[in-house]
């Protein structure tokens, strides 16, 4: 062995080799350290990329009636059901409670007919 090739320069890589000096009683610890971390392995993939175009979903007049108006319906279903239920627990026969229970269907119904009615004058 030559006496000068301990201390030969060593040659250019990629990746870096650090030695920690070990504490008393540890074995020694290399490191790999890259030259750039952040930088991407590849080099050629930017070219590939393309960027993400995000469009705005335009909600239109018409849906936004017909989703008020299929919630108002489910509302007076609802309202309806608890009044013939409460009908029925209350005693009364299956007519009554289903005419209770129309009764109160309408009603919820003509108060979302007022209440638009009403805000109908406040619109552009």
């Amino acid at each position: 062995m030559k006496v000068g090739a301990a201390h030969a320069q060593p040659r250019k890589s990629h990746l870096t080799l650090a030695h920690m000096s070990p504490s008393p009683g540890c074995s020694p610890v290399f490191i790999i350290v890259r030259p750039n971390p952040g930088e991407h392995r590849s080099r050629h993939l930017g070219s590939r990329q393309h960027p993400t175009v995000y469009r705005e979903t335009t909600v239109t007049h018409l849906s936004v009636v017909l989703l008020t108006t299929a919630l108002v319906v489910v509302f007076a279903l609802l309202a309806a059901a608890a009044a013939g239920t409460l009908a029925r627990l209350d005693g009364a026969t299956y007519p009554t409670a289903l005419m209770r229970a129309a009764t109160a269907f309408a009603a919820v119904l003509t108060l979302a007919a007022a209440v638009t009615g009403a805000l109908a004058q406040f619109l552009p």
